[in-house]
């Protein structure tokens, strides 16, 4: 039951992290964004994942966690495309 609620957790918790890549995305600056705060998130996406695989829980969870790992790294990548980006338009 547990792992039911952890889920939900997640997956509400995740449904935001798309719609944030596409804002950064269109929006072509990372100001506003910050790139400590997206690291956070990923070292707690890391750290959730390392716990489930230390308490031999591996489930349908453990996925919920990697595709919000790996939607959050795309807000990285965002990140320093829209970091060229201003500097580009800087100079």
């Amino acid at each position: 039951m547990g792992s039911i609620f952890e889920s939900i957790m997640l997956v509400c918790f995740g449904l935001s992290w798309p719609l944030n890549v596409i804002k950064a995305y269109k929006a072509r600056t990372a100001k506003g964004t910050s790139l400590p705060f997206i690291l956070l998130i990923i070292t707690g996406y890391i750290a959730g994942i390392t716990a489930k695989l230390i308490t031999g829980q591996i489930n349908y969870v453990l996925i919920v966690y990697l595709l919000n790992l790996a939607i959050v790294s795309m807000n990285v990548v965002v990140y320093f495309r829209n970091i060229a980006l201003d500097r580009k338009c800087a100079a």
